[in-house]
């Protein structure tokens, strides 16, 4: 595989849209490309066993809905330490332990985006810290209510699904619905 030719064709504030031209084998063809700095992702777990949400309103959905705390990675940013960046924005705490779970890639068909996934605890209370259009409350439920919800469709959001499974597993909760 050879990359012939790359063309930017719009630069944004969260990602750029570019095309490139590819040669596999005999074969020429062009993709156009999401790009994207990456995400972390953080399962806040407190010590009575809660996982904390954000429900916030998701314009291409065209609904509120209940998700992991996650946020675009600055550039050159550790994904670790966006994590933490994340969880205190977000979520209002800091935490003793950040343990990586995963990393995936969203949808890697049309967009560079990867994920970085971890699981948060010794949660200590501190303060959120949103930026001006992140509108969103948080609400504390048990791993059995997020497994439910995801079963009944109430969790429809892939990267909280991935987190809720991989935490829970971790944590050795049963999935008795699977």
């Amino acid at each position: 595989m050879v990359i012939l030719s790359t063309e930017t064709v719009y630069k944004g504030k969260i990602f750029d849209v570019r095309i490139d031209e590819i040669r596999e084998g005999s074969i020429d063809y062009k993709r156009e490309i999401v790009a994207h700095k990456g995400s972390a992702v953080i399962v806040p777990v407190f010590a009575d066993m809660t996982v904390a949400f954000v429900r916030q309103y998701r314009h291409p959905a065209g609904k509120y809905l209940l998700e992991i705390p996650a946020g675009g990675l600055n550039e050159d940013e550790d994904p670790k330490e966006g994590a933490a960046r994340e969880l205190e924005e977000e979520i209002g705490v800091t935490a003793g332990n950040i343990e990586k779970l995963s990393e995936f890639y969203v949808s890697p068909g049309f967009l560079t985006e990867k994920m970085f996934l971890f699981m948060a605890t010794g949660l200590t209370e501190t303060q959120q810290s949103l930026e001006e259009d992140e509108l969103l409350s948080i609400e504390r439920i048990t791993f059995a209510e997020a497994f439910s919800k995801i079963k009944s469709g109430g969790i429809e959001d892939a990267k909280t699904i991935i987190g809720l499974m991989l935490a829970g597993a971790k944590l050795e909760f049963k999935f008795d619905w699977l």
